[in-house]
């Protein structure tokens, strides 16, 4: 007898649902704001292929009246959405970037990866890595990409991500001090509502336990491969390597009615012992809530600290 394709294996509403006959069902449709120059800021944005094989791509994002020759602070921002939804292209990181770039006068590569579990993980990271080496082939020259040869500055790099994209940009830092990656001279790097776990609870984990139970579970079917909950790249406070970012600045962003915020402070702990950190925590806001309204008073603020983290050259918080 046929299997139902109603049978769910694997059900992590509101993100995916996986059935017995292989079938996956989004919970979000992925829609796709196209490249522009923004109405309201004129910020200019392009999509650019970074591999084919691979499928790995980028928009990226200029300042009004950006001039040639004018070297702008590098930002490469992961975007969020558990590593199986969303995109770099979606409308709200379109809004989010377009407003970031115009208060910060820098420019933004946003890496498009593969997203589980249709590629379970490392594949996000592996992707993530191929578009850094990318980006950095254009420092010497190299490379396809004109606005990066015209517009950045490698010495003046930063990256940065909202909650699986946060993921990506701590374990990105770290592969880039232990690889000496050249070409990219990291500044410092910033964590919106991250996703980072672990096997034991801390904070309302331990009162929250079908939150707990979640999250645990959800780890385990994006990494088939893990060595479990307290893999350094769920769970970066038990990193041997965490020693890497030491001299980094970071500024880390949680809301007050995430679950997550307990990991984003637990990890600020960790980090304050080898670096320069600085803190956020928004009230009376959920995860990622600058997605989902932009323009509302803790965003704006949200932006405006943004940018001044991505000006500092070198100076301290």
């Amino acid at each position: 007898m046929a299997t139902s394709s109603t049978e769910i294996v694997h059900d992590f509403f509101p993100l995916i649902r996986v059935y017995k006959d292989g079938r996956i069902e989004r919970m979000r449709d992925r829609q796709i704001a196209p490249a522009s120059v923004d109405q309201e800021t004129g910020v200019k944005s392009k999509d650019v292929e970074i591999s084919k094989e691979f499928n790995v791509s980028a928009r990226l994002y200029l300042p009004n009246n950006s001039k040639p020759g004018e070297k702008l602070p590098l930002l490469v921002y992961f975007h969020g959405g558990a590593f199986v939804i969303e995109s770099a292209f979606s409308p709200e990181y379109q809004k989010h970037l377009n407003l970031l770039v115009n208060e910060a006068n820098v420019m933004i590569v946003s890496v498009d990866y593969r997203l589980a579990p249709e590629f379970p993980l490392p594949c996000a990271y592996e992707d993530s890595w191929l578009a850094l080496q990318w980006i950095a082939s254009h420092s010497i020259g190299e490379g396809s990409d004109q606005w990066l040869k015209d517009y950045a500055d490698f010495n003046r790099v930063y990256f940065g991500g909202d909650s699986a994209g946060g993921n990506i940009a701590h374990n990105m830092a770290i592969k880039v001090e232990m690889e000496k990656l050249e070409g990219i001279n990291l500044l410092g790097f910033f964590l919106n509502c991250p996703y980072f776990w672990g096997k034991d609870p801390i904070g309302d984990e331990m009162v929250k336990t079908d939150i707990k139970k979640f999250l645990d579970n959800l780890w385990l079917f994006l990494h088939p491969n893990t060595t479990g909950l307290n893999d350094p790249l769920i769970n970066p406070v038990v990193d041997p390597n965490l020693y890497k970012l030491e001299g980094k600045k970071v500024l880390i962003f949680v809301a007050e009615k995430d679950i997550l915020k307990h990991r984003g402070l637990y990890y600020k702990e960790a980090l304050e012992k080898i670096g320069n950190v600085e803190f956020v925590e928004f009230e009376g806001e959920e995860h990622v809530f600058n997605l989902a309204s932009p323009q509302c008073e803790n965003a704006l603020l949200m932006v405006k600290k943004l940018a001044v983290f991505l000006n500092q050259n070198g100076d301290k918080l």
